[in-house]
C-alpha cells in the first residue's frame, strides 16, 4: 500500500475533471483498507469507487481511499437460484456480463450502468423498470471509526428510489466492501415493458427473449442515447426523476397535458426529468465546455476542459429554469463535492 500526494483524479472520475487529492491510496484488500483507515489520523476522509456518480468542483484536501477490492464468489446455489457475492471494486457492467454469461438472471436490465459494485447500493441504482434492491441480499461493510466489519441486510439498507441508508444516517460511517445478490438460474422473471426494450426485441423478431437478449437490447438503447464517458466526460443521469403528490401532478398536467408520466401509487406520480429539461430548452445546448447531451437531456457532459464548478453552475441553472417553467424541482442524482 503506497500513499501518494497531490494525485490527479482525472482518470478516477467519469466526468474527467482534473482535480487533485492531497493524499491518495488505492486499496486491494480488506486488510489494506483497515490499514489505510487506521493511518488517516485527523485528515478528512474521501472514499472513491468507480467515480461515476460524482462531480468534483475543486481539489480535495483529503485522504482519498480508492476502493479496488476484486473478486466474484458463488456462496450457495440450488436448482433454481444462486447467491453471488461481488467485491466492491468490481466494475458493475463487467459483473452483470459475468452473471449473464453464467445464465444468472435478474441484473440484465442494469447492463452498461457505469460505476463499481460497491457504490451500486448507495443510490439503489436502477434502469428500465428494475432496481438493485430487487435482487439484493446483503452488503458487507467496515465501520470507519472502529474498523469493525458489519453486514447490512436488505431491510437495514432502507432502499428507496435512488436512495438508501448509505446516503442518510450511515453516510460517511461505513465503507461497503462487498455485495451479495440472489439471482435466478431458470425460469427467469424478465422485465421488457419499460422504455424501448420491447421495441428493440420486436425489431430483432425476438418473441421469447433470453436474459442475454434483454441485456443486448438495453446496451443498444443506452449506447444510442448516452455518451461513452471514455470519449465524452459524463456521469450518466445527472438528475433524479421527480416524484410528486397528486395535487402537484394535477396542476402540472393542466399546464402540460402532453407530458409523459408514471403512476407510482394512487397518490404519487413520477415525471421524467429529461422531458422537463428538454421542455426548458437545454437539450443539446453547450456553454463553453459544459453542456447537455444532444440525445439525452438528463446527461450533463464535459466537452474537454469544463471545470466541475462550471458543470455545477449549469446544473443549478437547469434546476432554476425547470422550477420556474413547471413548478417542479429536480434533484441531482450525482453527488457533488
Amino acid at each position: 500500500m503506497r500513499v501518494e500526494e497531490n494525485k490527479s483524479l482525472k482518470n478516477y472520475n467519469t466526468f474527467g475533471i482534473d482535480c487533485t487529492a492531497r493524499y491518495f491510496v488505492s486499496v486491494e484488500s480488506i486488510e489494506e483498507l483497515k490499514q489505510a483507515l487506521s493511518e488517516k489520523n485527523s485528515k478528512e476522509l474521501f472514499i472513491l469507487g468507480g467515480g461515476s456518480n460524482m462531480l468534483l468542483t475543486g481539489d480535495l484536501d483529503a485522504f482519498v481511499i480508492h476502493i479496488n477490492l476484486k473478486g466474484i464468489e458463488i456462496l450457495k446455489e440450488t436448482e433454481t437460484e444462486v447467491f453471488v457475492k461481488a467485491m466492491a471494486g468490481e466494475n458493475w457492467h463487467a459483473f452483470v456480463q459475468y452473471c449473464i454469461a453464467s445464465d444468472f438472471g435478474g441484473l440484465e436490465n442494469l447492463s452498461l450502468i457505469p460505476g463499481n459494485v460497491g457504490t451500486a447500493p448507495i443510490q439503489n441504482i436502477g434502469a428500465y423498470g428494475v432496481e438493485l434492491k430487487d435482487t439484493f441480499v446483503s452488503s458487507n461493510a467496515i465501520e470507519v471509526e472502529t474498523l469493525k466489519e458489519r453486514e447490512f441486510t436488505k431491510d437495514e439498507c432502507a432502499f428507496e428510489y435512488r436512495n438508501s441508508i448509505f446516503k442518510n444516517e450511515a453516510k460517511g460511517k461505513y465503507i461497503i466492501t462487498s455485495v451479495t445478490f440472489r439471482l435466478t438460474k431458470k425460469n427467469h422473471k424478465t422485465s421488457v415493458s419499460y422504455g424501448d426494450i420491447q421495441k428493440v426485441l420486436n425489431d430483432k423478431k425476438i418473441e421469447t427473449p433470453t436474459i442475454k437478449d434483454i441485456s443486448e437490447a438495453v446496451i443498444a438503447i443506452r449506447q444510442s442515447k448516452l455518451p461513452d464517458p471514455k470519449i465524452l466526460g459524463n456521469s450518466g443521469s445527472f438528475f433524479k426523476n421527480p416524484v410528486v403528490d397528486a395535487e402537484t401532478f394535477q396542476e402540472f398536467r393542466r399546464n402540460f397535458p402532453e407530458a409523459p408520466f408514471y403512476e407510482v401509487s394512487p397518490t404519487e406520480f413520477k415525471i421524467p426529468a429529461g422531458w422537463l429539461i428538454e421542455k426548458a430548452g437545454f437539450k443539446g445546448q453547450r456553454f463553453g465546455d459544459a453542456g447537455v447531451h444532444k440525445n439525452q437531456a438528463l446527461v450533463l457532459v464535459n466537452y474537454g476542459k469544463a471545470s466541475g464548478k462550471q458543470l455545477w453552475e449549469l446544473a443549478m441553472e437547469i434546476q432554476k429554469k425547470v422550477k420556474e417553467m413547471t413548478g417542479i424541482f429536480i434533484e441531482p442524482e450525482v453527488n457533488v463535492f
